[in-house]
């Protein structure tokens, strides 16, 4: 038993040699493969996260550029509107004066046409007044001058009253 707890020192140089044997093949044809990939592995990681830092950079400034476009989009909205509503008020101003000057015209023209209306009115009244009192005249004055010796007073009383006028 004490045999396999302490080993000799040959058995120790040859344990030695295979190890350092397998460190030096280790190393030759594995650990530089290994610590070439980690290296390659390590700036393709570098390069990522700069790719993914310049993403989220670009990203901010494209979101920055959107809300600009955004503000400025609500800007030209309210100028829009604000235009539309001032063209709508002076299109209503506009259209109320047109109106009001048409109704006015055709009060005008109504009132002209009541008027020179009422003056034919007035003017056949007065025809028809006129030929009623001639005929009244001329009906009152046969009754009266029926007689001659009425007829020779009257005329006499027309000389005088002319001679003093």
């Amino acid at each position: 038993m004490s045999s396999l707890v302490t080993p000799d020192i040959g058995l120790i140089i040859w344990q030695l040699i295979v190890f350092v044997a397998i460190l030096i093949i280790l190393r030759a044809f594995v650990w530089i493969p290994i610590l070439s990939a980690l290296k390659t592995r390590e700036f393709q990681i570098e390069d990522s996260l700069r790719a993914a830092e310049n993403a989220k950079s670009e990203m901010e400034q494209i979101k920055a550029d959107n809300e600009y476009l955004l503000q400025e989009a609500r800007i030209e909205r309210d100028t829009i509107l604000k235009e539309a509503r001032t063209e709508a008020e002076h299109i209503v101003a506009y259209a109320k004066a047109e109106t009001s000057d048409i109704t006015s015209k055709m009060l005008q023209d109504a009132r002209d046409a009541i008027e020179l209306e009422k003056k034919s009115a007035v003017s056949d009244i007065k025809n028809l007044v006129s030929s009623l009192s001639l005929e009244i005249a001329e009906k009152v004055l046969r009754e009266k001058l029926a007689d001659e010796k009425v007829q020779k007073d009257l005329v006499d009383k027309f000389i005088k009253e002319a001679k003093i006028n």
